[in-house]
């Protein structure tokens, strides 16, 4: 987890109140709106503290930018951009200056493309501009209920063969089945993984960026996971043709991508 605890506890909760540097929430419609006002309770209830709370989406007339901190949202900031191009901005600073974006998070929309992959794409193609690049589909088929392959090389996979309410937050045990969740879509990524080394495929790193519930019914990403995964594929792909699997994930669903850098 990025966010780091101190000492004070929450009134509400009674939990060490978490604290992060800049919070990045995907999109300003129903679901972004959704995440500020959760944000908003999660604060005053001393549960949750941070530097920064950005919310990005191209419409400038979206949901959260006519939210009101009084109707009970969150105090944030709004950024009219296309969440690539934000991104990429915004990515490619925290890179250049890691030591600075160690405690922020990203709150992905489960809407959203597999963004993480497509900035990590587009690092390793301004790296290595004479080499091709890409995403392709996926070798095999992951171990999971439901799935399916996008059009862009992305692979969704679910646990879920029924919709789940955009509030759950994946408890350890499934509101939908009423049992134990056993499940762990990142654990069965590694695994898949495993798999594919053994099968003879070439997988040369295998990154996950978990989206786990944090506080209120809000699940964010870790920034410094996603910069480790650029350190780890530039230090590997420099050495020539490489091929990584990247996983956007939560308990129960996901989205995967097979990147791969020719020699």
């Amino acid at each position: 987890m990025g966010a780091v605890t101190s000492g004070a506890e929450s009134t509400v909760t009674g939990r060490a109140v978490q604290r992060f540097g800049t919070i990045v929430i995907v999109g300003g419609g129903c679901y972004g709106s959704y995440y500020l006002r959760q944000l908003g309770r999660a604060a005053r209830a001393n549960a949750v503290e941070w530097e920064r709370l950005i919310v990005v989406d191209r419409d400038a007339g979206c949901a959260a930018s006519r939210a009101l901190p009084d109707a009970g949202f969150a105090p944030f900031t709004f950024d009219v951009a296309e969440w690539q191009h934000y991104f990429r901005r915004y990515l490619d600073d925290a890179s250049a200056q890691p030591d600075r974006h160690v405690l922020d998070a990203i709150v992905p929309s489960p809407l959203m493309p597999h963004l993480m992959a497509d900035w990590l794409m587009e690092r390793a193609r301004t790296r290595w501009s004479g080499r091709v690049v890409g995403a392709t589909g996926l070798e095999s088929s992951p171990a999971v209920p439901w799935q399916r392959a996008g059009e862009d090389g992305t692979h969704y996979v679910s646990f879920a063969e029924w919709m789940c309410p955009i509030n759950c937050i994946e408890p350890a045990r499934c509101p939908h089945t009423r049992g134990e969740r056993t499940w762990s879509m990142p654990t069965a990524v590694m695994a898949y993984a495993d798999t594919e080394r053994a099968a003879g495929r070439q997988v040369d790193g295998t990154f996950v960026f978990h989206c786990a519930h944090r506080t209120y019914g809000v699940g964010m990403i870790d920034v410094a996971d996603v910069l480790a995964a650029d350190r780890a594929i530039a230090e590997r792909a420099a050495q020539g043709e490489a091929a990584f699997l990247v996983g956007t994930a939560s308990h129960c669903h996901g989205a995967l991508r097979r990147l791969v850098i020719g020699a």
